[in-house]
């Protein structure tokens, strides 16, 4: 891409981040970290890696399924961006009767392929995406953003066993390695490495990046081949709670609420961040 275009995604990722401040203090309670973390990974798959149109029902889209759904309060903003729903809706986020909550539900949010909750299940939907796609000899890929923690469960190793059995080529995983959930650090809670060798011994390719530079991320994404008859993971190092230096490496900030001059004073850091 030309500098214009990665100023462009750096852009919508601290818009995403913003956003979800600005959110996050209408519901009084939310995800700040995972988000942040998770950003430019967002900015970069809907504003340019991802094939998607005006009308969120496209056949042949490019589907984005949120296992790690908690982040729904940074997609909520770009979905609206996008034109799917009218930005009128964000001012009512999580309140009751709006169609945007926590989590994503996708009988209410145009743009939204799976309706999450529980962890872990994603990539198993996932999979059956993937099969539906091929059956109707579709182009379009499905895109499954996992957290790290979520590694933890079976279900996502079953569901990756899968996905070489059925040569689904068409599918790709994200891990937000950000090297923390909610109980603390990934290796002390129950450890996942090594993360990339356990992936390639279930049959998928393994690449990594840095998950929180734009220019790494466009380049990976951009390397991932159409279909291979293999599926692609990409784990994306970052930062939980980048951006926001008191946050940065914080399991408190999980779950949280910024208001006032402790919100505003937050948007001012993010804004005055390269």
């Amino acid at each position: 891409m030309q500098t214009t275009g990665l100023d462009l995604l750096s852009d919508r990722a601290r818009f995403i981040r913003t956003e979800t401040i600005r959110l996050i203090q209408i519901a009084k309670s939310g995800h700040y970290t995972s988000v942040f973390s998770a950003a430019e990974i967002l900015a970069t798959l809907y504003y340019h890696t991802m094939k998607i149109s005006k009308d969120p029902k496209w056949p042949d889209r490019d589907r984005l399924i949120l296992s790690k759904g908690h982040v729904a309060v940074g997609v909520y903003p770009i979905l609206s961006d996008l034109g799917y729903f009218p930005r009128e809706w964000l001012d009512n986020y999580a309140r009751i009767g709006s169609p945007l909550g926590d989590h994503p539900d996708m009988r209410k949010v145009p743009g939204i392929d799976f309706s999450s909750g529980s962890l872990g299940h994603g990539l198993s939907v996932a999979i059956g995406i993937g099969l539906g796609l091929r059956l109707r000899k579709s182009h379009a890929r499905v895109f499954v953003l996992m957290g790290d923690g979520e590694q933890n469960e079976g279900q996502i190793w079953e569901a990756a066993q899968s996905g070489s059995q059925f040569h689904l080529g068409n599918m790709v995983g994200i891990i937000d390695r950000n090297e923390m959930q909610f109980d603390g650090p990934t290796e002390e809670v129950m450890a996942i490495e090594p993360l990339a060798d356990k992936w390639e011994s279930f049959g998928w390719q393994v690449r990594s990046c840095d998950g929180n530079s734009i220019p790494d991320l466009v380049r990976t994404f951009d390397a991932l081949p159409i279909d291979s008859g293999r599926p692609q993971l990409v784990i994306a190092k970052t930062v939980k709670g980048k951006g926001l230096s008191f946050m940065e490496n914080s399991r408190v900030w999980h779950l949280g609420h910024l208001s006032g001059a402790d919100a505003e004073a937050a948007i001012r850091e993010l804004n005055s961040s390269n």
